[in-house]
């Protein structure tokens, strides 16, 4: 990773997921040195050098997982914050389980192609022309906030079940998922974990992570969390913290003023909560793990 000051750049990335037959919408944020400038994605802005010239060699690669229903802009703030640091960041937007398409939330069908969504990802980037070269071969981090922490540990060897409200017939049943040894490093943001409940669901998980949990959050709450982070092996390293006060959307970049509502959830916290300062803080527990974990 870099230590010089760098500005972030943006590329898109072309991926393909052929089981799904789904295009998976991917930005990849990374170093560099050309001059950045605000650019507008739908609601959210963001500093970057649209298609600048790559700096660096080696640079980790680190995959983002949104929540359900949600956008992968929502970590922006995040992605630029590590992209100028030296790390390649591939927003990843889920088809069929985003902002723009959620036809196929909650559904078994679903917690199969999150995962794959990530590993297609993976592929393209390591595969990628102008990016591949930069990359630090076959290694590679995941983030996920909520959904997104499912997907981040199933891609890295969790046994996921769909529950029996997600079924046809009521029963729970396993999610085919295949695990991706280049995922090195995890880092799950008030993840949602039900379908690890299952005895020995994460035996297979054998990454490093970094957990942050909302004190007060309702969606996924620090305990039940917590009782679920219990089925690792016991010599995965874990860095869990409770963020005192904090909600669900502790982990989610501050949304421009107009969005700020009750009725957008993204853009509440609870009393007295400071997310924006908070995030300070989150930047550099995030980078100081990828750090430690990932060569470089």
């Amino acid at each position: 990773m870099i230590d010089a000051p760098m500005n972030a750049g943006c590329r898109t990335l072309a991926v393909t997921d052929e089981v799904q037959g789904a295009r998976v919408p991917v930005r990849v944020l990374y170093p560099t040195r050309a001059a950045a400038r605000t650019e507008t994605f739908g609601p959210y802005s963001l500093e970057v050098a649209l298609d600048a010239p790559i700096d660096g060699e080696r640079l980790p690669l680190v995959a983002v997982s949104h929540g359900t229903g949600g956008t992968p802009l929502g970590y922006r703030a995040l992605a630029a914050h590590l992209a100028r640091a030296g790390v390649a960041v591939a927003l990843i937007e889920h088809p069929g389980n985003s902002r723009a398409d959620d036809s196929q939330a909650n559904t078994p069908a679903n917690l199969a192609n999150r995962p794959r969504h990530v590993r297609r990802t993976l592929d393209a980037a390591f595969a990628d022309p102008v990016l591949g070269p930069h990359l630090l071969p076959g290694v590679a981090a995941v983030i996920g906030h909520s959904l997104g922490g499912y997907t981040a540990l199933a891609v890295a060897g969790g046994r996921p079940m769909a529950l029996p409200d997600q079924t046809p017939n009521g029963v729970a049943q396993p999610v085919p998922v295949e695990p991706d040894p280049r995922v090195r490093a995890l880092v799950l943001l008030a993840p949602a974990l039900p379908w690890f409940m299952g005895p020995g669901a994460l035996a297979g998980v054998h990454a490093p992570l970094l957990v942050r949990t909302g004190e007060r959050d309702p969606v996924t709450p620090p305990a039940f969390v917590e009782q679920i982070l219990r089925g690792l092996p016991a010599d995965t390293r874990l860095d869990y913290q409770v963020v005192p006060g904090a909600g669900h959307f502790a982990f989610f970049t501050p949304v421009p003023p107009a969005m700020v509502s009750p009725a957008f959830p993204p853009s509440q916290d609870p009393p007295g909560f400071d997310r924006a300062a908070y995030q300070v803080q989150l930047h550099a527990d995030v980078l100081g793990f990828l750090r430690a974990t990932l060569p470089g």
